[in-house]
């Protein structure tokens, strides 16, 4: 695996790409990271070291705000501006990418996909509501992505548990993983029977066992 750094100017302000490349890759992963963290989150990072070896290359993305070291993320129509802007970079290799994000990135790349052209979305805690607020459900977006989709979502995650998210359709379809103990970083207690280092690998290989199943 080797690692890059690029800049990418986006209408939204520059914005940074962290290439995490496989020796042969197949297709690209671009993940970005949500309102409160950056792309060292531990699901973002834990995808980087993981999925090379399997021929994906990673590409962690930074938005244009936190690019800027502002502490509050721009507004959705902001984010998605910067998202599109860096699209170009993204599918400069010739390979297909499949856009994702964790949590504000994964709402994103769900808005984003089928404009774009994206061959999939993972959505990483993605926020189905607001915490304590099912009845602000952002559902549509999720099941609006118009591409083969990805949730992993951790049991104990406030922003939506694996049971509030609405069964998929053949109108809808996406497919639902559960990391057990998981908050919405995917932080597990030391008390539970699932230690940080599992709920992580849950993440990598049902990530890297849906990726494998796109076409590529």
């Amino acid at each position: 695996m080797t690692t890059r750094t690029q800049s990418v100017d986006t209408p939204a302000g520059e914005a940074r790409i962290t290439w995490h490349r496989a020796p042969k890759p197949r297709l690209v992963l671009a993940v970005s990271h949500g309102a409160g963290g950056g792309i060292e989150a531990r699901d973002l990072q834990a995808l980087a070291a993981a999925l090379p070896a399997r021929g994906i290359t990673v590409a962690l993305v930074e938005q244009p705000w936190r690019v800027a070291g502002k502490k509050v993320a721009a507004a959705p129509k902001v984010l998605d501006e910067g998202w599109r802007g860096l699209w170009p970079a993204l599918v400069a290799p010739g390979l297909p990418v499949v856009s994702g994000g964790r949590s504000a990135g994964a709402r994103v790349a769900c808005r984003t996909a089928a404009e774009l052209g994206a061959a999939g979305v993972l959505a990483l805690a993605f926020p189905l509501h607001p915490p304590g607020r099912p009845e602000k459900s952002r559902a549509e977006e999720l099941t609006g992505a118009g591409r083969p989709t990805l949730v992993i979502q951790g049991d104990r995650d406030p922003f939506g548990r694996p049971e509030d998210f609405p069964p998929p359709s053949a109108r809808d379809p996406y497919e639902l993983v559960e990391v057990a103990h998981a908050d919405h970083g995917f932080a597990v207690p030391k008390k539970a029977d699932t230690t940080q280092q599992e709920a992580l690998l849950t993440i990598t290989e049902a990530v890297g066992e849906w990726l494998g199943r796109l076409p590529g």
